[in-house]
């Protein structure tokens, strides 16, 4: 297998759109779901974090304590990528944000990975953790106090600064990792992710920019609504 690159980083920053990028420069994907997470992988995740950790696979809380290194992990990995047909000429690319959060269980396994973590704001990605339907472990009161907090926000809060401590930990380890802010594209600037392209040994496309400009009309409204009313 070629050097696979993982994109992991805090659910609700952007990550998606981070996956789709390094696809269309030429990243091998296999058989994905609409958020650009491989199918079978993302099972056999479903199955680490429900039957190994014995937590829930959502991974929002709890999360994992440690973790452990399946003897048939390996195998498994590499029959599900078989199975769809990897092209052994482009690497293999896996977003889950679950990857950050058991980090050592497969850098075990794929040292040689490269890493890309995505960010985002801690404070907009604590707002969008509030809004949004299927964000809802820290509605449980009992989660709360388990966290030593006193509402739903501040759980958040202490969910979010978890996983930047994992993130310290990934890159102080000596992870072959890149950070990336994908706000940026929003706000029309896309060097990042074209030096991230290039680090990763893949092709820029003339046409990609206009292929994801359509995703970022959105993120521009609200990006201009949340300065309009900053300047009120």
């Amino acid at each position: 297998m070629k050097q696979p690159i993982f994109i992991t980083g805090i659910q609700r920053s952007g990550a998606s759109l981070v996956t789709r990028v390094i696809q269309m420069a030429g990243a091998w994907g296999g058989e994905c779901n609409n958020m650009y997470e491989n199918n079978g992988l993302r099972e056999l995740m479903d199955v680490y974090y429900k039957d190994i950790l014995n937590i829930p696979v959502i991974g929002q809380y709890p999360l994992p304590d440690g973790f452990i290194i399946p003897n048939n992990w390996d195998t498994l990995i590499h029959s599900v990528i078989k199975d769809q047909g990897y092209d052994e000429t482009k690497p293999l690319v896996y977003k889950d944000h679950r990857l950050g959060q058991v980090w050592e269980a497969w850098n075990h396994i794929f040292p040689n990975a490269k890493w890309i973590i995505v960010r985002r704001r801690s404070g907009d990605v604590i707002n969008s953790c509030m809004k949004t339907g299927y964000m809802t472990a820290f509605q449980n009161e009992e989660f709360q106090r388990a966290v030593g907090v006193e509402n739903e926000k501040e759980a958040w809060r202490w969910w979010v600064h978890w996983h930047e401590r994992r993130f310290v930990e990934m890159i102080e380890s000596g992870l072959n990792c890149k950070v990336i802010w994908p706000e940026r594209m929003v706000e029309g600037d896309y060097a990042q992710m074209y030096e991230t392209v290039e680090w990763l040994g893949l092709g820029w496309r003339n046409d990609m920019i206009s292929r994801i400009e359509p995703v970022l009309w959105k993120g521009r409204k609200i990006l201009k609504g949340v300065k309009q009313n900053e300047d009120n």
